[in-house]
């Protein structure tokens, strides 16, 4: 295999055998082979093949190395493992398939999101990339992400066409990765999220670069791990909930179009699922996906925003299309004007004009 080149730029002959650091060792001290054979217990054919490549040195051989050579038997199994170790990572490399490299076309997104935190090198080749996305995924080949049991059941479950498992996951997994070391209450407590709705709600009234940092540390409280996370095309998605095994929950929202008011309702949304025991262990929320639950949290969420009764008071009278008017209304209800103007464009009662965006999302 001598002169071999693997797909990563590596050649097979940087990796090192422990042999050559035994025969760099004898020949300074001026040893042969024969020598050390008699010195180890060892047949000098013995002593070769280890020199030369074709035999290890097991644990046994390490030690009577040391009495021989004064090299601790630690240094030889270093050698040797490190030896196996960077061989099995050639030999792993070089067997990539074409089809598993094929995975990378649709990750152009999930690529440069993923070297931004560090969980990938962009600038690696493609079998060093599938490498990166096995580590970042948690599997042993990228072409068993959609079997998955959950992923493949978003998938079935979704009649939206335009999900990609493989970027699903990694925004599923993205979700993960971003919350795993934010520091929560022993367990989500849902009443104490119920009571917080107030406070989650005047959080619209600070500046745009403290409403992730306020969000956090409110839902921390709560025993929820939070965070506002890029999109992919690929993934039409808008929040993540899950359950993690310590009794807290991860909690992972998404602003594509970035318009304010979207943003809160789809916090909301979220908020409600947890508020009505929709997640049992995961939950990914779809785009457009209809249902029942869908409905209900939808429901909960205006209330959450909106007193539903005042709404209804609110547009019975004349004056509700007046900005001013707006404005008073959407104090009364702790909200920032954009909550009830988008409101009254989503309801049809006022036409689509120009919203507050989050460039920050």
């Amino acid at each position: 295999m001598a002169g071999e080149r693997n797909t990563t730029g590596l050649s097979r002959d940087f990796i090192i055998h422990p042999g050559e650091t035994v025969a760099e060792v004898i020949e300074d001290r001026g040893m042969t082979q024969r020598e050390l054979a008699i010195r180890t217990g060892m047949t000098e054919k013995h002593i070769s093949t280890v020199i030369h490549g074709q035999k290890g040195i097991s644990a046994a051989f390490a030690k009577k190395l040391e009495y021989a050579l004064g090299i601790e038997a630690g240094f030889w199994m270093n050698l040797q493992a490190n030896y196996e170790r960077e061989l099995f990572e050639f030999e792993e490399v070089n067997s990539i398939s074409e089809e598993e490299i094929g995975v990378l076309r649709n990750l152009k997104e999930v690529v440069e999101v993923y070297s931004s935190f560090g969980w990938i090198d962009k600038e690696t080749n493609p079998p060093g990339m599938v490498v990166d996305f096995r580590r970042a995924f948690g599997v042993s080949n990228l072409l068993d992400t959609p079997k998955i049991p959950y992923v493949a059941a978003y998938r079935a479950q979704s009649r939206n066409t335009g999900v990609d498992p493989y970027v699903l996951f990694a925004w599923q997994r993205m979700c993960e990765l971003m919350t795993r070391n934010q520091y929560v209450a022993d367990e989500v407590d849902v009443e104490k999220l119920r009571e917080c709705i107030p406070t989650i709600k005047q959080t619209m009234f600070l500046r745009a670069n403290l409403i992730q940092k306020k969000l956090l540390k409110v839902f921390s409280e709560c025993g929820i791990a939070f965070r506002i996370v890029p999109h992919f095309t690929g993934a039409p998605v808008q929040g993540f909930i899950k359950k993690t095994e310590g009794g807290t929950l991860i909690l992972c929202v998404t602003l594509r179009q970035k318009f304010a008011d979207i943003f809160w309702f789809t916090l909301f949304h979220e908020i409600a699922h947890i508020l009505n025991g929709d997640m049992k262990h995961e939950f990914i929320d779809f785009d457009s996906e209809p249902g029942e639950m869908e409905d209900k949290a939808d429901k909960l969420a205006r209330n959450l925003l909106i007193d539903e009764e005042c709404y209804k008071k609110f547009i019975a009278t004349e004056e509700f299309t007046q900005s001013d008017r707006q404005e008073t209304f959407a104090k009364s209800q702790n909200v920032q004007a954009y909550i009830v103007q988008g409101r009254l464009m989503k309801d049809g009662l006022m036409p689509w004009r120009s919203r507050v965006r989050y460039d920050w999302a």
